[in-house]
This record gives structure tokens, sequence and C-alpha cells, in this order.
């Protein structure tokens, strides 16, 4: 007997309602690798509103019979959504907050092959190439906002965290609110939607009614992290790093709260770039926060930073731990300076452009069992270039956690090992540990195996 297909047809809402033919003929073919098959993946995701599992490959199989198509129309498009998640309806109705995520992502998802991928037009193998590809992916996105005054927060940490420390991002974002300032966030749970509900909150009582709580994700993560609800901006990069330069050109302030290796990674890129001579006077205010229960947390994070990447790395954030309003109004100092000192050389508000990133952390990293093995761990090189490696090394051990290539290559080849001298061996090891013992690396109440060794 044939299975009985559910099929939904959605029209868009004032975004993406013109494709061209050669569009329509790329996202229609299918098969492994197609685009059809990319935006399959990251529409599911969208769709999949309030998901638990953190592990793409249970999203990918549970809704396996999932299928989006393109209804081409005299007056537009449509999308025909076979089987999809009944999360993203009520009473038979899409509810609109997801409708606009959903074309969101095929925005993105069209721009980024006709436009980055398959053009002429930006040269990805050079550094200033990559910086304007993600400037054009961000403004075709519409969010980046000219005759605005800094307002942009950054709020990066784990989407496995604690209550207690899920409260904490709730008032830190309350306070950021009541400062009516904006939040981007990874767009997932946990840290990542806590600054939002709060902000949108303190948003609401000072009658702020154009709150903006912009998701940044890429492919390869967003099945994991799906977009939380608040989430009103989103943007889709094409991988993890241009979507991590994003954060940082975007960001008028930094506050990193509780997580496990996806924030540290977010961290070793941040402070790597700021390592860099050309960027010391560059003022990117940054914290580091949680509740007084996460001070061992904070503390420990803090040792490995200090034992690898040295003094100079500590010095370029701020530790506040359980006080939001103090993390709140450091963040608006910051932000403040940050006005300042643009306005002085006429720089832009909305993108960092002046900041340097080395063609390092611009480069795309695919972990595999040979690339992780070949990773620099050595404390005998500059700081900025340890933190580089050392940021792979935590993308690494994310790919072997949640994403589906990481997750096959787990499996039919054993844990990543990771090489390095004994110090930085050591520092590396002991993190990890705290993050396994911490329920860090997975959903709270599911075993955590280990895809990684470390050998010294």
């Amino acid at each position: 007997m044939t299975e009985r297909q559910h099929i939904v047809e959605v029209r868009p809402e004032g975004t993406l309602e013109v494709l061209s033919r050669q569009e329509i003929e790329r996202l229609r073919a299918t098969g492994e690798g197609s685009l059809n098959e990319l935006f399959r993946r990251c529409a599911l995701a969208v769709l999949n509103v309030g998901e638990t599992t953190d592990d793409t490959r249970e999203v990918l199989e549970r809704y396996h019979d999932f299928r989006i198509g393109i209804v081409q129309q005299d007056r537009g498009i449509k999308l025909a959504l076979t089987n999809p998640p009944g999360a993203a309806f009520v009473d038979g109705e899409m509810i609109r907050g997801t409708r606009e995520l959903l074309f969101a992502v095929l925005r993105d998802v069209v721009f980024t092959e006709s436009e980055v991928t398959c053009s002429a037009r930006f040269d990805l193998a050079a550094g200033d190439g990559i910086t304007n590809a993600v400037f054009h992916i961000l403004r075709n996105a519409g969010v980046l906002r000219t005759h605005v005054d800094p307002d942009i927060v950054v709020c990066w940490g784990g989407h496995s965290i604690r209550r207690d420390e899920y409260d904490y991002t709730k008032e830190v974002g309350y306070e950021l609110g009541l400062r009516e300032l904006n939040v981007c966030t990874g767009c997932g749970a946990g840290a990542m939607k806590g600054p939002m509900k709060g902000a949108a909150i303190g948003h609401a009582k000072q009658r702020v009614r154009n709150g903006r709580y912009i998701g940044l994700t890429e492919p390869g993560i967003i099945a994991a992290e799906s977009p939380n609800p608040i989430v009103n901006e989103l943007v889709i990069l094409p991988d993890m790093e241009k979507r991590l330069e994003a954060f940082v050109r975007m960001a008028h302030a930094i506050i990193i709260f509780p997580g496990g290796v996806g924030t540290a990674e977010e961290i070793l890129f941040l402070l790597g770039i700021l390592l860099h001579p050309d960027n010391a006077e560059i003022p990117v205010p940054l914290i580091l926060t949680g509740p007084e229960s996460s001070r061992p947390y904070l503390e420990r994070v803090d040792a490995f930073i200090g034992a690898t990447l040295g003094r100079e790395a500590q010095q370029r954030y701020r530790i506040i731990i359980g006080d939001a309003g103090a993390v709140a109004a450091a963040a608006i100092a910051g932000v403040r300076r940050v006005q300042e000192h643009r306005q002085s050389r006429h720089d832009a508000y909305f993108y960092n452009w002046n900041l340097h990133i080395d063609h390092e952390f611009q480069q795309p990293f695919k972990a595999t069992h040979e690339t992780m093995a070949a990773l620099d761990l050595r404390r005998d090189q500059p700081p900025a270039r340890l933190a580089a490696h050392l940021r792979r090394a935590f993308s690494g051990v994310v790919s072997g956690n949640i994403r589906e290539e990481g997750i096959r290559a787990i499996e039919a080849h054993g844990p990543f090992e990771l090489r390095g001298d004994a110090g930085v061996m050591k520092q590396l090891d002991e993190l990890l540990a705290a993050f396994v013992a911490q329920q860090r690396m997975r959903l709270p109440g599911k075993r955590y195996e280990p895809c990684y060794r470390v050998v010294v």
C-alpha cells in the first residue's frame, strides 16, 4: 500500500516572490549534494521549530519523506511541502513567523548559489573576496541598516545549558532590551534563545516595536540548532567560517554565556582575530558571563585561554559573574566606545570593514581524521596561529558530535585524534573532559560517546 502524502502549498510574504527559470531548474534538480537537497535540509530545520534533539542525522531520518518543490505561476512562486513537520502549523495554517523564515532560507540558498558559489563575482581564495561575499549576503538579506546608531549585541553560548544558566541569559537579554539594544545569536536554543526572549520583554516595556532578533546560521549546523521562534531576521551563511565572520563584522559588542565546544570555537575565533597587531586599537567589547553557579566553568575557560594563548588574550575580555545589569551596562558602554571610534574615523556602523581577519580564520575547515590529526597544537608559535588551530580542533569536535558527515566519519573510522605538545594537550584534554562532565556536549539525559582522542 502506498503511503499517504500530505502536501501543503505556501506562498511567500514580501520576500523573494520571483525566481528566474534557471534558478527554478537548479532548485528542482534532486540528488545528493544538489541545491534542492541543501534547501530541503535547511527548510526542514526552520519548519521543525521546537525540536529537542541536537543530532542532525536523527532529524533527517525522522523526516526522510519530507520534500519541497517549487510551483511556478504567472504571478509568482509557491512552495509545495510534502509531509512537513506539524509544529510549523496551527489550525492547518503555517505560522507566519515560520513562513517568513522559510522564505528567508530560499532567499539565502538561491543568492549564495547563484551569486557567490557559482559565480566569479567574488574571489573566495582571497581574504578581501571572502569579506566582500559575507557583506553581500548580509546586505541581500536586509540585515545591514544604514543611518542607525550602533545597537547590535552578539550573544554566544551553548544550546545545552542548565536551567539556571538559561534563566540568566534571559535576565541579561531583558537588561539589553531595556537599554534598547538589539540581539544577534546563532538562532538556536539555550543561550541563543534566552537573550532574545529577555530582550523582547525589555523592548515591550520600552515600547520598542521594531526590536531585532537576528539569527545567523549555516547549513551544516542548522538541523541540530533549529531557529527559535523569536528570530525575526534569519540569515544562512555558506559555512561556519563565513558565519563567524558575519558575527564579528556586525557586532557592536559581544557577550559569551556558558556553552560547550561550539562556544569554545567561537571564543578562539574571536581571540585569534583580536590578537593580530592590526586590531590592537579597534574596540570590540567582549564580556564572558554566567550566573554564580557557572563560576567554575568561566574560570576553567579563562585558565585554558591563559595557559594556551597567554595574558594578552585574557586582557581582551571582561568576566562578569551573576550580575545581568552590570553586563548590560558594560555592553552599552562598549557600544558607545565603538560608535565614537568609528565616527572619528568615518567608518561604517553597520559592518566592521577595518577589522583584519587572517585568511587562516576564513578558509573553511572540513573535519576529517587526516585534517584533525594534522592540526598544529603546539605552544611554540604565535598565539594567533595557535588560536586558529585550536579553533579548528573544537570545530572538528562539533562536527563529530552533531553534523551528519562528522557522525558518519566517526562511526566508520573511530574517534578523531588530536596531537600536540604535552602542555597544550593537557589543557585541551581537561577542558573537554569538563565539558563532558557538565553535560555540555549533548542535551541532558543523553549518554555522550567522545568523538575525539587526545594524543600526546
